[in-house]
């Protein structure tokens, strides 16, 4: 992360929570698609969209070198997205679960950015 050397760490967590916040008022996928494709470079587009791929794979047990094969990201990055599965804090699967039940018959479907390697 990069260090700010006038920004108190108190102002970096209400920017992070800003952040949340504006995520969080998107209201469909093509919304957060046109503001993740402002916000972020394409190479950190895409890292992000890698690592989400990976997600799926991971719960479904497959083993890395599968994933790796499947997705073409780097099994340092599939463990790492391992790891935080297994012990970060639950985003990846919060975000998992409101996918899948989004998807369930009558619930309107839900509406997928998929990876390029997915």
């Amino acid at each position: 992360m990069k260090a700010h050397l006038t920004v108190t760490p108190r102002q970096e967590a209400q920017a992070e929570r800003n952040l949340c916040a504006a995520l969080a008022a998107l209201q469909t996928a093509e919304e957060c698609r046109a503001f993740l494709r402002d916000l972020c470079t394409p190479a950190e587009l895409q890292a992000m969209a890698d690592r989400w791929a990976v997600v799926d794979c991971l719960k479904r047990g497959l083993p890395y070198r599968e994933v790796h094969r499947l997705t073409g990201v780097s099994v340092t990055t599939i463990g790492r997205v391992a790891r935080f599965l297994a012990a970060g804090s639950g985003g990846y699967d919060t975000a998992a679960r409101r996918l899948q039940e989004s998807r369930r018959p009558g619930s309107g479907g839900g509406q997928v950015v998929g990876s390029r390697h997915g």
